[in-house]
């Protein structure tokens, strides 16, 4: 996989990898920027989500499980001193549908989570992660 960012002015960039697909980075005035995009941490966050939701999702289906929504929420705290790292991650799995089964959902994250999320894999070197799965009525 290959990635780079392309300087357009001040402290904004557009993303782009092996997709073609371009993601706005920018940063806030108080540094430069225009506000006019992700900053590179959210990025990161954002893969993390992305791939467990993928891994997640898939499984669900397989499981024959009928979802109404899915949404997954990383939360990251950071450290105060730079380099402003990640420091503890929690991962939250919101679900709703009909007859939603807790076991088919905790088996999908723990599969994620052990086999095939390769973000999470590589998160869980760095720092601690909780997962919490919240099954909405």
């Amino acid at each position: 996989m290959d990635a780079r960012v392309i300087w357009k002015e001040k402290m904004s960039f557009d993303g782009t990898a092996d997709t073609g697909f371009l993601v706005p980075l920018g940063t806030t005035p108080s540094v430069g920027g225009d506000n006019d995009g992700f900053r590179p941490l959210e990025l990161i966050a954002v893969g993390l989500a992305g791939c467990t939701a993928m891994d997640v999702l898939s499984i669900l289906r397989k499981k024959r499980q009928e979802l109404d929504t899915f949404e997954v929420r990383v939360h990251a705290e950071r450290s105060e001193e730079h380099p402003k790292v990640f420091t503890h991650l929690e991962i939250e799995y919101v679900i709703g549908g009909k007859d939603i089964s807790r076991e088919a959902v905790e088996r999908a994250v723990e599969l994620s989570e052990s086999k095939y999320c390769s973000a999470q894999a590589m998160f869980k070197k760095v720092a601690p992660i909780n997962l919490k799965i919240t099954i909405l009525d």
